[in-house]
């Protein structure tokens, strides 16, 4: 099967997204990577057992020096404390700025990773070999890199984008279905924000996908990269458009963080934030009941929840919104739907409606 080549073209840094299956059987696949090039490869104990013997043999095969570190699988890993034993590791190991940073896992792995090559000696290069699906369509994508803080998701962070993303999907046969699941939520944000036509494919697709069919999940994540790179390229800072890409997070980040990152998958707490951007939306009268209905339905079809946690209250959302990236001076802004495919930012958001969608998304 062919390999699939997305370019991503930032006003300081280019680099090539490689999608494909089991592509570690092809020649420089890490074309950012020399002979005798030192690198650390960051990755947790989960992917460690089950994938690393394959990473190893490729570096080995190349005479990459290669050197792992490990961290514990989960969101509430992915903070200060873990970049703190990253750091403390290269220092020891005499790291420097010529070493690289090879991103091995999920969303927690790769934002975490380049948020201590963007720091350590001031930058180092780095590299994104994502392995569930919610990083392979999105996390791994675009150079945002951090870590949580206890009052609020990705607070501590920077723009640091990778050398490289390398995207086999061969590392989805052995993800938790609970894991590939959530990675849909991502998938279906861009299809509602973005493009009708594949909001489309993916109501007529939904057995395939969840079947890890190769050419139908190849051609999905691919999509999804292209149109997350679009938006990069255009403002990879978060200036302007690239907000779009937040659709159901203001509401989602809030879920994650009241319950300290351990009771719910991002892509499930971004799932229900979609549902009450969506309803937002309808309650406002900016979106038809219509298009709202279709929306929520490709979401339940897909296994995703749409029911708000009945173990947070109303009160405990708007602390967590408050804080929020996009929020100004105490003001919530929302990014919601106003037809499939197309979005908007609601400045100012009342926090009655607010209060209103969240009573009505817990049954």
């Amino acid at each position: 099967m062919k390999l699939k080549i997305i370019p991503v073209k930032t006003k300081n840094n280019s680099y090539y997204i490689n999608i494909g299956f089991k592509i570690f059987n092809l020649e420089n696949i890490f074309s950012p990577l020399k002979s005798g090039d030192r690198c650390v490869l960051v990755t947790n104990i989960t992917i460690s057992k089950i994938w690393k013997e394959k990473i190893v043999k490729y570096f080995l095969k190349n005479k990459i020096i290669l050197e792992e570190f490990i961290l514990s699988d989960g969101e509430n890993y992915k903070t200060l404390n873990s970049v703190n034993l990253l750091l403390t590791y290269l220092l020891e190991k005499l790291h420097d700025r010529n070493s690289i940073l090879i991103a091995f896992g999920g969303g927690v792995i790769g934002d975490l990773t380049g948020f201590v090559a963007s720091i350590y000696q001031r930058g180092i290069r780095f590299i994104q070999i994502p392995t569930t699906l919610l990083s392979q369509v999105d996390a791994a994508i675009g150079g945002k890199t951090g870590v949580n803080h206890i009052l609020g998701k990705n607070m501590i962070g920077t723009f640091w984008q990778p050398n490289a993303v390398i995207t086999d999907i061969n590392f989805l046969s052995t993800l938790p279905y609970k894991q590939l699941i959530s990675g849909i939520a991502e998938v279906i944000k861009y299809a509602i924000s973005f493009d009708y036509v594949f909001f489309q494919w993916l109501e007529n697709n939904i057995k395939q996908i969840l079947s890890l069919n190769t050419e139908v999940l190849i051609y999905c994540i691919q999509k999804c990269c292209e149109l997350k790179s679009k938006i990069v390229n255009l403002d990879e800072r978060e200036y302007g458009f690239r907000v779009f890409l937040n659709l159901g997070h203001t509401y989602g980040h809030a879920i994650e963080a009241h319950f300290k990152y351990l009771k719910w998958l991002h892509g499930e707490a971004i799932s229900i934030g979609i549902v009450m951007a969506i309803k937002t939306s309808e309650i406002l009268g900016i979106l038809s009941s219509f298009d709202a209905t279709r929306m929520i339905n490709l979401i339940k079809n897909f296994g995703l929840p749409t029911v708000a946690p009945k173990d947070m209250n109303v009160q405990s959302y708007l602390k967590y919104m408050i804080r929020d990236k996009k929020s100004y001076s105490g003001k919530i802004q929302l990014v919601v739907p106003i037809k499939i495919g197309k979005l908007k930012i609601l400045k100012n958001v009342n926090q009655d409606i607010i209060f209103s969608v969240i009573k009505k998304c817990i049954i």
